[in-house]
């Protein structure tokens, strides 16, 4: 129920609320170019797959790439001492454990029902497309997000409130920001109309307030609570009094999670640059109205960090049909998300979201303890290599859908990146559309992709870009049966 961004090319009113198998693990990191087309998929999947200790049978849905595989059982938010580890340490430890339940080894591996159905997703939301989610089978998906435990967590009712940390899995761009594996951590509390005395939620809310740690720093909140328009009231289940104490509890823990992060990230980031702590730039939040399908009324917050205002987080009040369905329907409360990757990148300064998977103890020997966030320091810079790759568009449409053929009706821009990532491994830092064309008889579509090839490791040769850029342009041509041009 956490307001988390979507891929980018199914962005929905901004948000969503995101072992290895028996097809042999690909380790592109220590593969050299000219091995790395054995790891490519043959298109065809087993009859069986087996995750975790358990097997699936496989069917025209599958579409979990050899590449994604290896990387199930690394759980870096449960890594000791790995940037994101560190990240959710400091998240959690504003929660505590005697009110939040902590979920944080939850399998990756979830049904449809559980990612999509139980959030009320509609069955043509974007999210559900192929192109957009890996696919164990028809009924099975690696989770695209950390609320597809939700329902089960309201379910089990074990505590007033709960943290989830997880790895999740998304078809996306390859960019210095994205991968096709991130990390989210989502939170809620609630509160029972049956067991408050009285039955007064609002007071209830207000007492344990009063008993929450204040802080002084500088937060600026201009809008109403609720807004008939922008941001409403659930009149039918909700009151103003009820949800002007749960607002104002979300946003006193979610303002101490800023506190705990940035304060201590200031801090360290000052010493080690020889300043004092006068030096330091007061810190700054804002809450912004927002819309999230499954909180209303909705909040973003932003920190002025490093001259900028960044978003940091979505939360709201949890819209009450999902604790119906889930059975508790005489609770209420509010529900926040937080994306551990990019906040991880933003406190170590970190440029690219592939050094989080790095082995190299050149990173990993940088970080420890969440007292000692520091910056990070670039142990390599080796030199980009930007190859271009230009192909037409099939003009009739013959395919079954699901991106494995590309005329210009089904395209998808998220088809091309799996097959540079599956090739290219995380030698490719990005893929940027740089053109596009439509040829004014024929009306072929033509698109021009330019991909920079870069290692942490070692400077890649021109021979080498050269045949990573081969194979690229080939499995381009033989998965979605495009005309190089």
């Amino acid at each position: 129920m956490k307001p988390i961004a979507w891929s980018r090319a199914t962005r929905l009113a901004q948000s969503s609320w995101i072992s290895s198998g028996i097809w042999r693990s690909c380790p592109q990191r220590q593969l050299s170019p000219s091995r790395l087309l054995r790891c490519q998929s043959t298109g065809k999947p087993p009859p069986d797959l087996q995750l975790e200790g358990k097997t699936y049978q496989t069917d025209s849905w599958t579409n979990v790439p050899k590449s994604v595989l290896p990387l199930l059982p690394r759980r870096l938010h449960l890594q000791p001492s790995h940037p994101i580890a560190l990240t959710r340490e400091l998240v959690e430890s504003r929660f505590p454990s005697s009110t939040y339940t902590r979920y944080n080894d939850l399998s990756p591996i979830v049904t449809v029902a559980q990612n999509f159905d139980s959030l009320g997703f509609p069955s043509d939301h974007p999210g559900r497309n192929r192109s957009d989610t890996y696919y164990v089978n028809k009924d099975t998906v690696l989770r695209t997000h950390t609320s597809a435990h939700e329902a089960d967590i309201f379910r089990q009712n074990a505590s007033p409130g709960y943290t989830i940390s997880a790895d999740v899995y998304r078809r996306d761009a390859i960019d210095r920001s994205h991968y096709p594996v991130f990390h989210q951590m989502e939170g809620a509390r609630m509160w029972d109309r049956k067991k408050v005395q009285g039955g007064d939620i609002a007071k209830a809310v207000w007492t344990d307030l009063e008993q929450m740690p204040k802080h002084n720093i500088e937060m600026d909140d201009q809008n109403p609570t609720v807004h008939p328009e922008r941001n409403p009231l659930q009149a039918d289940h909700h009151s103003l009094e009820e949800v002007e104490a749960i607002a104002a509890h979300l946003k006193r823990s979610l303002e101490g999670v800023v506190v705990e992060l940035f304060s201590k990230a200031r801090r360290n980031m000052a010493a080690a640059n020889g300043l004092g702590s006068s030096t330091e730039e007061p810190l700054k939040i804002r809450w912004v109205e927002a819309y999230f399908p499954f909180t209303s009324p909705s909040w973003e917050l932003e920190v002025f960090w490093q001259g900028d205002w960044l978003e940091l987080l979505g939360c709201g009040v949890t819209k009450q049909h999902l604790l119906i369905n889930a059975g508790v329907p005489d609770q209420l409360g509010w529900a926040f998300g937080v994306g551990l990757d990019r906040v991880a990148m933003l406190l170590f300064s970190i440029p690219d979201i592939r050094l989080l998977w790095s082995q190299d103890e050149r990173f990993s020997s940088q970080f420890s303890t969440i007292d000692n966030i520091t910056p990070f320091k670039a142990f390599s810079k080796h030199p980009a290599c930007y190859k271009d790759v230009a192909f037409w568009l099939r003009s009739s449409s013959s395919s079954a859908g699901g991106g494995l053929r590309s005329n210009a009706q089904d395209f998808h821009e998220n088809d091309v990146m799996e097959i540079v990532r599956e090739i290219g491994g995380d030698l490719v830092e990005g893929v940027t559309l740089v053109d596009k064309f439509q040829h004014p008889v024929s009306g072929r579509k033509s698109m021009c992709y330019r991909i920079n090839y870069q290692s942490f490791e070692k400077t890649l040769s021109n021979q080498e870009a050269n045949e990573l850029h081969e194979e690229v342009k080939a499995g381009l041509a033989k998965k979605l049966g495009v005309e190089l041009r």
